[in-house]
């Protein structure tokens, strides 16, 4: 869809307001004419200062968010609820990733939402301005350099390190060669204890059928150039550990892909019980996160021996999101949805409950959902309502084992709202205010504690 504004009818519909219709068209006179591309155009666009360069826009069209590193002037906006991230850049680039986006979007691939392109921007003085990308801000995903505070820690690098190593051979499984994967270039978001990890910048992405082992090597040669990079600027400014050496960092993550990779790819040779041990892959791959739609099966004859080898085909990311979405409705990350099934599990089976639809509805009414509801209205931009209700299940624990028996969870929501959750910094995106400093550069309230993680200390 393409939309000039300055010409022709105001696409917002008509709301029977004649003073509000002479104030609104004579507002759409006065600005520059620029071009729309949008599958689904957000009228409140229109009221943006485009023919401004994006550096020089009034802060009260801003939103302060925790901002990434980035080769181009990006702002964000918030425009009827929603916040959007804007970009300055070419306009052949604007395209080419807003296409990408799209198309990772149509195949449910772990990246942020392209919106629209903004082009044909012309300044008040004549000067013509680049187009902009417009994508939808990540709710409650925060740039790496926002999930530390003073000095990132072994333990929050591994974390880190493993949902990037997890992004992209998820990516990859897609048949995406990212082109320029880095820490820069990737939101996290908090996943009961560990990150979920999304893509950000898609403009030098390419997306095939599938993608050739040569292909794979040269995005972590990639990968592995740009973490090294950004670990020696992190050392440079005191940001990390003493004990964690860059070029191990950029190591460690190539490790934990390929680690990953194999495991969700090699071909397994199986002598006997060809059944027992299929079932005993998949669920391996299930616990994993994966699901295999479709697994090939040969028979290799040799010496008298038969032998069967197994390799999983078509292996799909978010096997414990899908089967919580399914009994509730909830739309969680990955670990986060795996902690909420454990915990409806074992109110079904405390329960009585043969029947697990009637079981998650129960649950989902009578434990997830009071819990949510207990939080007060200034505390709920500090975690999304999946991960508080993890955090909440975890702290009841720790609590119980300090007690020797267990408290109950009414007790454990009250104490944690009291004491961990009204210390938390605020992460939801849609803040709609200003954030300190102290707040962007924030970390877990343990991460002082946290024991260091040996595998990336010398």
């Amino acid at each position: 869809m393409h939309n000039d504004a300055g010409h022709g009818p105001d696409p917002r519909p008509k709301r029977g307001c004649d003073t509000w219709a002479r104030r609104r068209s004579a507002h759409i006179r006065t600005l520059t004419p620029v071009r729309i591309t949008s599958a689904l155009v957000d009228p409140a666009l229109l009221d943006l200062p485009w023919s401004t360069p994006l550096e020089e826009w009034p802060a009260d069209h801003l939103v302060a968010l925790p901002q990434g590193i980035s080769r181009h002037v990006v702002r964000f906006v918030k425009l009827q609820g929603t916040v959007y991230a804007v970009k300055e850049t070419r306009e052949k680039i604007a395209e080419r990733e807003y296409d990408l986006l799209r198309a990772l979007e149509r195949i449910s691939a772990p990246a942020v939402e392209a919106v629209a392109i903004v082009a044909d921007r012309v300044a008040l003085d004549g000067e013509v301005l680049e187009p902009v990308l417009v994508t939808r801000h990540l709710q409650f995903s925060l740039p790496y350099r926002a999930l530390f505070s003073h000095t990132l820690r072994p333990e929050t690098m591994n974390r880190l390190l493993d949902a990037l190593a997890a992004l992209l051979v998820r990516m990859h499984l897609l048949g995406f060669f990212w082109g320029d994967c880095s820490l820069s270039n990737t939101l996290f978001r908090r996943d009961a204890g560990a990150f979920a990890a999304y893509l950000v910048d898609a403009e030098t992405g390419q997306l095939h059928l599938r993608l050739s082992p040569g292909q794979r090597g040269e995005d972590l040669e990639i990968a592995r150039t740009n973490i090294f990079g950004e670990a020696l600027d992190l050392q440079a400014a005191g940001l990390l550990h003493e004990g964690i050496d860059p070029e191990h960092v950029s190591d460690e993550v190539v490790r934990r892909y390929e680690t990953l990779w194999h495991e969700l790819t090699f071909e397994q040779a199986v002598e006997a019980d060809t059944r027992r041990q299929m079932d005993k892959r998949i669920r391996r791959l299930n616990e994993l996160g994966f699901d295999v739609e479709e697994v090939s099966m040969s028979v290799v004859e040799e010496g008298g021996h038969r032998t069967v080898m197994l390799r999983p085909k078509v292996v799909d990311a978010g096997h414990h999101t899908r089967r919580l979405l399914r009994l509730t409705g909830l739309d969680a990350e990955e670990n986060q949805a795996r902690a909420l099934l454990n915990d409806l599990d074992a109110y079904r089976a405390e329960s009585d409950m043969p029947d697990e639809a009637q079981a998650a509805h129960r649950w989902l009414t009578e434990v997830f959902e009071p819990v949510i509801r207990a939080v007060p209205p200034h505390l709920r931009g500090k975690l999304e309502p999946p991960e508080l209700f993890v955090q909440i299940i975890e702290h009841r624990w720790a609590l119980s084992e300090q007690a020797g028996r267990d408290l109950g969870l009414a007790p454990a929501v009250q104490s944690f709202l009291a004491n961990v959750l009204i210390h938390r910094p605020d992460e939801q995106a849609v803040l709609g205010y200003e954030v300190d400093d102290d707040m962007l550069m924030s970390s877990d309230d343990d991460e002082d504690e946290a024991p260091e993680d040996e595998s990336l200390v010398d």
